[in-house]
């Protein structure tokens, strides 16, 4: 068995760089650990922390394709943060202006969750503690 610990980091590529930074930082409130500008890319590359212990990288390039979500496309499904009250949570961002489907529960583990998406539609889920 590989000897791994724990998930280092998700690489995430968007679209529009400005509008998914002050998403995934304004709206869902990850910290910038750094941001670099890589000119010979035309790129950016921000490096978020989740509650200090995860990284996720958003990166910038110049026309990236679109990749398909919905149907259920091969690939990242989606990726899914824990809160304490996904209630809360929903309100919080629906505030902020953000679509979001209704809570439903987890057959397996009787557990509340919904799904919003970030600007370039990654459906985003909040599951409860």
């Amino acid at each position: 068995m590989l000897p791994i610990s724990r998930i280092h980091h998700i690489a995430i590529i968007c679209s529009d760089y400005t509008v998914s930074k002050q998403f995934y930082t304004e709206i869902l409130g990850l910290s910038i650990v750094q941001e670099v500008f890589r000119a010979e890319r035309n790129s950016y590359k921000l490096d978020l922390s989740v509650n200090g212990l995860y990284q996720i990288e958003l990166f910038s390039f110049p026309n990236p394709p679109q990749r398909p979500s919905r149907p259920e496309a091969a690939g990242l499904r989606h990726l899914a943060f824990m809160v304490s009250d996904v209630a809360h949570t929903r309100d919080l961002l629906v505030a902020k202006g953000l679509e979001c489907e209704a809570i439903r529960i987890d057959p397996t583990t009787d557990k509340p969750f919904f799904f919003t998406a970030d600007p370039d539609n990654l459906p985003i889920e909040f599951y409860e503690e």
